[in-house]
């Protein structure tokens, strides 16, 4: 087989535009999420299009038996795998702390932090196999946000469980060291995706306006980079990476035109 990347939340957004580009690249996939006609149509459209392998895992991460089962049913030749992407995650409402939801919050910490965890916590051993075997080590990419770097009014849970990622992508790094592991946290800044429209509870008009006036991040933005980010030479690791479009600096700053 070919080099092997596994996406989580690859039926949309960032995680679908990624599968396309490593699959242009020649890579073979195993591509999760929660839906499984979104899963079987992805892996049709990428097969018959690039002609790549293509597995699907339909799995919530946020379930902790259902990830290790997942994992653990993949077939031999699909468990030598090269490159993990942790990209499943969102954000659930934008309220003040007093007045958000605890559901809000508990659906972002199991999906943003405890998901990451159970299903690197999964796939590391084939992983570490592979590399302390003397193979090629193993590369993690963990999908943060500028919101894991500052925190901003009516952010909250997201942002804390954002410098989550950012703090485990840091401790994956230094524990996985001797295993000669790559990690890497990319940090996207706005880019028009669902995920506002998740957000904002399928609000199409307030998820509008929040690109307005201004040319954010696209999905295929963040795969470019994601993709970058494993191409370079096995010795190099870029361990911690924050983009935005031109117009906007950080979580604060964005100079609209409108």
């Amino acid at each position: 087989m070919s080099r092997i990347i596994m996406i989580t939340g690859a039926t949309s957004g960032f995680g679908k535009a990624m599968a396309f580009r490593f699959a242009t690249a020649g890579y073979d996939l195993i591509i999760t999420g929660r839906r499984n006609d979104r899963l079987e149509l992805l892996q049709k459209e990428i097969s018959s299009k690039y002609n790549n392998a293509v597995y699907t895992l339909c799995y919530d991460v946020r379930d902790r038996e259902a990830s290790f089962l997942a994992v653990n049913s993949l077939p031999e030749e699909w468990r030598k795998i090269n490159v993990l992407i942790n990209n499943a995650g969102l954000a659930a409402g934008r309220d003040y702390f007093e007045e958000a939801s605890l559901d809000d919050w508990d659906l972002m910490i199991d999906t943003n932090v405890k998901g990451l965890l159970y299903t690197t916590k999964a796939v590391l051993p084939f992983m570490m196999a592979a590399s302390d075997s003397g193979g090629p080590g193993g590369h993690i990419i963990n999908i943060g946000s500028t919101a894991g770097k500052e925190v901003y009014e009516k952010g909250n849970t997201y942002c804390a469980t954002k410098h989550a990622v950012n703090a485990l992508s840091q401790a994956m790094r230094i524990d996985l060291l001797r295993h000669q592991m790559k990690v890497t946290a990319i940090h996207p800044g706005a880019a028009e995706t669902e995920f506002s429209l998740v957000r904002l509870k399928g609000d199409t008009s307030l998820a509008a306006k929040v690109y307005e006036g201004y040319k954010p991040l696209s999905e295929e933005d963040v795969a470019e980079v994601a993709f970058y980010c494993t191409s370079l030479p096995a010795h190099v690791c870029i361990n911690d990476l924050v983009l935005t479009s031109t117009s906007q600096a950080n979580s604060y700053y964005l100079n609209k035109t409108t």
